[in-house]
């Protein structure tokens, strides 16, 4: 094994060729920096300098092996800095889960002004629903997941980072369209475009739940997953929707938006990890992002909330 002392000392006298301004260099005595040449030759069994009493000249083979030595050291250098800068949680990887309504709200500032302030660190980037997420997080495959709680898990910590209150879309040329403001129990005999249960859960249970509150089941005649889909049906006068306020920063044309005068419960945004993870770049995204929703990006402010620490 050439420890790295050697080829450090090996290149000071190559780049000199004189053991004594080599030793000052490297300050050492030079009797010592003579041995620890001597000791490379004799591990690489070859000579790498022709010595006499006037001058220091390399072999062909200290001229290969300079250039080799110069690469190592350079390498080791190098990943001494990364290793510093991943510690300190300024370089690394973080592989990151996001749910689609995300990229209309916090999503894309969060990551922008991360990849601004932490440049040496890879953002790896999924798309995934809320169970999705919650089971990469569970399998280590993803490292931050941006969902909606309710997270029934212990091992997963989260931040709240926005939230949103319910609104009611309707087509551009419904009789509603003229208002500002309605009562769930008006909606009563409306057509519903509604979150699909299978991969909206969370936003297909709330629907139902409120309007059963307000003495009614919604008529639903179609179902989509995404936010864009169910405000694109409804711009096409499909029916009405109750969606989460973030459905503003889509603009979508032939389609206002209503308060709800109910206030139903809000859902909020979070962002999630493994509680057990401690890593530096990691706590670095969770505190710019909670910082980042604490102020209004396309919706209401709200304190971020807390489940476990980063």
């Amino acid at each position: 094994m050439i420890e790295n002392r050697l080829l450090t000392s090996f290149v000071a006298v190559a780049e000199e060729l004189h053991f004594g301004r080599a030793a000052a260099r490297l300050n050492l005595a030079q009797p010592a920096l003579s041995r620890q040449i001597m000791m490379l030759e004799d591990r690489l069994r070859v000579r790498l300098f022709d010595r006499t009493q006037r001058r220091v000249e390399l072999t062909a083979a200290g001229r290969a092996f300079l250039e080799r030595a110069r690469r190592i050291l350079a390498e080791i250098e190098r990943a001494t800095d990364e290793v510093k800068r991943v510690a300190s949680g300024t370089a690394g990887r973080l592989a990151i889960g996001f749910i689609h309504s995300s990229t209309f709200s916090v999503s894309p500032s969060i990551f922008r002004a991360f990849r601004r302030q932490f440049p040496n660190i890879e953002l790896r980037l999924s798309e995934m629903t809320i169970a999705e997420q919650l089971m990469a997080l569970e399998n280590e495959t993803i490292d931050i997941g941006i969902l909606r709680p309710p997270i029934a898990n212990d091992r997963i910590s989260s931040r709240r980072l926005r939230i949103e209150h319910f609104v009611l879309a309707v087509p551009g040329d419904h009789p509603l369209a003229a208002r500002e403001k309605v009562w769930l129990r008006e909606l009563s005999d409306e057509d519903f475009v509604l979150f699909s249960q299978h991969n909206s859960q969370l936003f297909h249970s709330r629907t139902v739940s409120m309007c059963d509150r307000a003495g009614f089941l919604p008529r639903i005649v179609q179902h989509a997953t995404q936010i864009h889909t169910v405000l694109g049906l409804v711009s096409a006068s499909l029916g009405i929707s109750i969606v989460p306020d973030v459905a503003r920063e889509l603009n979508m044309r032939n389609t206002r938006i209503l308060e709800i005068e109910d206030r139903p419960d809000p859902v909020s945004v979070d962002v999630a990890w493994r509680a057990t993870d401690r890593s530096p770049s990691l706590a670095s995204f969770v505190d710019l992002a909670v910082g980042m929703g604490q102020t209004e990006i396309g919706g209401r402010h709200v304190e971020g909330g807390r489940k476990g620490e980063a």
